[in-house]
């Protein structure tokens, strides 16, 4: 028998399949391990009682057409790209149902694709949650969210792998604000970029899709992920209210400032360019068409995606104290923003229960 050593890899073959982000965040011993936060308790119970498995709860042998599960979609996305192929000069005018649907098949597994970059980046944080904050409640349910986020991780990855093909890289807007939260150095800055911003964003994408599809696998796999999404909220709602209590108008400042900046001023989302390049599109060459398209039917290609997010984030932001602070600086910016009509919904530090779809099927099953 031959002894022969294993070749390692070079570093752009290193880099090519993983990225380096450095925490400037403290990793902090927590010595007091008495319970003393009830609602962290009781969330944390209720996160343990409703794990679920990828293995055991999802059927992953139930047949999935991609065809037909756009088909049955009715997205404003392709409303609006059908649209820009009426258009004159539009680079899409020749298109049939074929490039249609091709398209469609092609947008719908970039969107899954993020929700799988997303959810890594969110199992990510919540990991540097267990290390920084310096509650042990706090502690312990950050590592339930973390077990969460690499089971959502890995279901989304597995349903692009074996029902759809090939993932796209993550968008470089949602990569640079995950990036952020990880490299900040105070750790409620993950708790608000996260579980307040990018969950409330997640909840709102994921019960859209839910709206739209009939697969019977995708519908449990969202309805699930749903369930554990709403309680990370509730987390950042329940501890960030206390933080926030404590400090000073300068602090809180910087953190409505931290809104602004990523609800206001980076709404705008890029056209995937990779989406067009799969289907032999110029990118460049179709946007000035989508943007036409967009002013024709008079509204965004998401309205009420975004609906559904600000009905989530607004009512939570509210519950912390980040829309009166500094003279109601915040309440100004979102007013003008038309987002105020959605600061009486339900926030997801006392909904959360309701969402709970895992513990709904099983109360439903025989015994």
């Amino acid at each position: 028998m031959t002894d022969t050593a294993t070749e390692l890899p070079d570093n752009d073959e290193v880099d090519a399949t993983i990225k380096r982000v450095h925490d400037q965040a403290d990793t902090i011993y927590a010595w007091n391990y008495a319970r003393e936060r009830d609602q962290l308790v009781t969330l944390y119970n209720k996160g343990v009682s409703s794990q679920w498995s990828s293995v055991t709860d999802l059927d992953w042998a139930t047949d999935v057409d991609p065809e037909a599960l756009v088909r049955q979609m009715n997205s404003p996305t392709e409303r609006l790209v059908r649209t820009a192929a009426e258009l004159d000069g539009s680079p899409l005018a020749s298109w049939g149902e074929a490039e249609f649907t091709a398209l469609g098949i092609e947008m719908f597994k970039a969107q899954l694709s993020q929700f799988m970059h997303g959810e890594q980046g969110a199992m990510l944080t919540a990991a540097k949650l267990v290390e920084a904050v310096p509650w042990i409640d706090a502690k312990y349910y950050a590592a339930t969210q973390t077990m969460d986020e690499a089971r959502h991780t890995e279901v989304f990855a597995k349903y692009l792998d074996t029902k759809l093909g090939e993932a796209y890289p993550m968008s470089p807007f949602l990569e640079q604000q995950i990036d952020a939260l990880l490299q900040d150095s105070r750790w409620d800055i993950a708790y608000l970029g996260m579980q307040i911003v990018i969950e409330s964003l997640a909840l709102a994408a994921f019960g859209d899709m839910l709206r739209r599809i009939e697969e019977p696998l995708l519908r449990k796999l969202l309805r699930y992920v749903m369930s554990d999404e709403a309680r990370h909220v509730a987390f950042g709602v329940l501890s960030l209210q206390e933080l926030y209590a404590g400090l000073t108008d300068t602090e809180l400042k910087d953190r409505q400032e931290f809104l602004v900046e990523n609800t206001l001023r980076s709404r705008a989302r890029s056209t995937t360019p990779e989406v067009w390049e799969r289907v032999g599109v110029d990118v460049e060459a179709v946007r000035p068409f989508l943007l036409e398209a967009a002013a024709k039917l008079r509204t965004g290609a998401f309205p009420s995606f975004q609906a559904a997010f600000f009905a989530k984030l607004v009512p939570n932001v509210r519950k912390l104290g980040l829309l009166d602070a500094n003279d109601g600086f915040l309440r100004r910016q979102w007013g003008e923003a038309g987002l105020l009509e959605f600061e009486f919904a339900d926030d997801t530090g006392s909904d959360y229960a309701e969402y709970d779809q895992v513990a709904a099927d099983r109360a439903a099953a025989p015994r």
